[in-house]
């Protein structure tokens, strides 16, 4: 570290501590930062870093509000400008409502982990008033782009930090919707940084005065009572090989090609380039040619507020079948996680991406099953098409059942069968056929 570097940063600390034990000084430094120091002393922020910023709400919460906030539509751009940069050069990137709530923060996975421990994470309120004297925190409050460097941090716990962010309006009405950040070392404290957070911010106002402003969330805050949320899409691909969309009261019926498309968009959750598109929906080679064709076609059925391009996305939030199941199964709510499992997730579908899902989904309801102990569970899994020859759990059911009942001989003979690799005997075949169709 230069010498001029250390003077500067003991200035800092030198400034800080001055003000701290003085509060009625005059503090020095910038007079941005100094006007933010008497802010934050005037509403009782907590300077020796004792005082963590506060969590907003639950993370289920978190996510649901994510889905709805304006600035999803701009997040693939966002993550394409400063996303791969901060992750190369040990940077965290963040955005955040208009509020400081922080929506998104992401980068270096050993700066994200160091961040944690000053609680600069998702969900974290980073406006003035809860965290002092910060990047986010002050663009908001100034409504314009700042750079703070280590020491001007109002609160110590962040003095090893420095951070330059810009606030993004909405392109219509000039609102603030909420704020982009970089934050990370010494080298966040020049120019070059300031620069990027700007252009990532004018960059995603551009794209937002492209996108229909019924995406757009008045003010980029939490909607409040009677607010109109944007409406999620709704896919069904469970059990099926052409998905059904539901959006705006409007059905669409994909082709099993397009199905694999919009699957492949929603478990990415963010914007795709046509190449890694191309990877995920086939082994073989896709001509980028063939891709744009079908892009284009999907764009006709979908529509132009539902397809992105550059990178490829979908511009509203999607809710799935699957991912009900998911949910209910990461709950623990395995007998309602079966009952709403239709089948395997477009089951002729040959996509790597989507084959790795519904095996994984699969795997996942078969553990719940199992590991429950459930008679009336493992009856239901193993008369699914996954189940029906899955011995592990014909060999559970005849050991939670009673003994000597003809159920439990059916449910061990089938398990014997099949793990010795032979055909079920047909007295055998009919056993097993009562007790799928039995309750008892």
């Amino acid at each position: 570290m230069e010498a001029s570097t250390v003077a500067s940063l003991s200035a800092l600390r030198t400034a800080h501590e001055r003000f701290m034990t003085s509060p009625g000084a005059p503090p020095a430094g910038r007079a941005l930062v100094a006007d933010s120091w008497r802010r934050c002393a005037a509403r009782g922020v907590r300077p020796d870093g004792s005082g963590l910023p506060p969590l907003r709400g639950t993370r289920a919460e978190l996510d649901d509000y994510r889905l709805t906030h304006p600035l999803v539509a701009v997040l693939p751009l966002f993550r394409e400008l400063l996303g791969a940069g901060a992750a190369d050069d040990g940077h965290v990137f963040a955005v955040g409502d208009a509020d400081g709530t922080l929506l998104w923060v992401e980068g270096d996975a050993a700066t994200v982990g160091r961040a944690e421990r000053m609680r600069f994470v998702e969900g974290a309120v980073w406006s003035e008033q809860q965290a002092g004297t910060n990047a986010p925190g002050t663009a908001l409050e100034l409504g314009r782009a700042v750079q703070i460097v280590a020491g001007e941090h109002y609160s110590a716990a962040v003095h090893a930090w420095s951070c330059a962010a810009a606030p993004v309006r909405d392109p219509r009405t000039g609102r603030v919707l909420g704020v982009v950040d970089l934050t990370g070392g010494s080298t966040i404290a020049t120019p070059p940084a300031l620069a990027a957070v700007r252009a990532a911010a004018l960059a995603a106002e551009a794209e937002l005065a492209r996108t229909p402003a019924a995406r757009l969330v008045p003010d980029g805050r939490v909607p409040h009572a009677g607010a109109t949320p944007v409406p999620a899409a709704r896919l069904w691909a469970l059990g099926r090989d052409r998905a059904v969309l539901e959006c705006a009261d409007r059905v669409r019926h994909l082709s099993p090609r397009h199905s694999e498309i919009v699957l492949t968009l929603t478990l990415a959750g963010r914007g795709v380039t046509g190449d890694r598109l191309a990877v995920d929906l086939s082994e073989r080679e896709i001509p980028p040619s063939t891709l744009r064709a079908e892009m284009t076609r999907l764009r006709a059925v979908l529509g132009p507020d539902l397809l992105g391009s550059r990178p490829y996305t979908l511009l509203r939030p999607v809710r799935t079948d699957f991912g009900d199941v998911e949910s209910l199964l990461a709950e623990g709510r395995a007998a309602e996680a079966l009952t709403r499992y239709a089948g395997p997730l477009l089951p002729r579908s040959q996509a790597p991406l989507v084959v790795e899902r519904r095996r994984s989904l699969e795997q996942q309801l078969r553990g719940a099953v199992l590991g429950s102990g459930d008679p009336g569970l493992l009856r239901r899994w193993v008369g699914t098409d996954a189940g029906a020859d899955d011995v592990s759990a014909w060999a559970a059911l005849a050991r939670t059942l009673p003994g000597g009942s003809p159920q439990r001989a059916a449910a061990a003979a089938r398990a014997h069968a099949l793990d010795i690799g032979l055909a079920v005997p047909p007295q055998v075949g009919r056993h097993a056929a009562l007790l799928q169709r039995s309750g008892s």
